[in-house]
């Protein structure tokens, strides 16, 4: 990133995991993310295989409950190539397939796993790029 994200944009995403090192090995491997460390012990900075960034800055960090007892509530989806290659690494690595491959009909695939520590995530393959 070359400069501040303009306001209103969606900057960051954190990926709050019960183990961490798990995580990391399962998002490997469903996502092909790398992770480096970044900020405070057990932060890590989510990375696409090809070393660029995942669309805002993401990271990969313990779990916390910044509100004690309130779920998270928010939905992460990634763009994938294909959704079936994603739904069997999800198993192979741990997690769960929590939505099988649905079309959307005029935007594309779409199916939503688990990883080890219950986090939901979409895995979406669009039929075109998104304007």
């Amino acid at each position: 990133m070359t400069s501040a994200p303009a306001p209103g944009s969606v900057a960051h995403f954190a990926i709050n995991a019960d183990d961490v090192e798990a995580a990391q090995r399962f998002y490997g491997a469903v996502f092909g993310w790398r992770f480096t460390p970044w900020g405070p012990p057990g932060f890590f900075r989510v990375h696409r295989a090809d070393g660029s960034l995942p669309g805002p800055i993401g990271a990969l960090q313990g779990r916390r409950d910044l509100v004690p007892g309130a779920p998270a509530v928010v939905e992460l989806t990634v763009a994938v190539e294909d959704v079936d290659a994603v739904c069997a690494a999800c198993a192979a690595a741990g997690g769960r397939v929590l939505m099988e491959k649905a079309v959307i009909p005029g935007v594309g695939e779409l199916a939503f796993v688990q990883d080890p520590s219950g986090i939901a995530i979409g895995a979406m393959r669009y039929e075109r790029p998104v304007s």
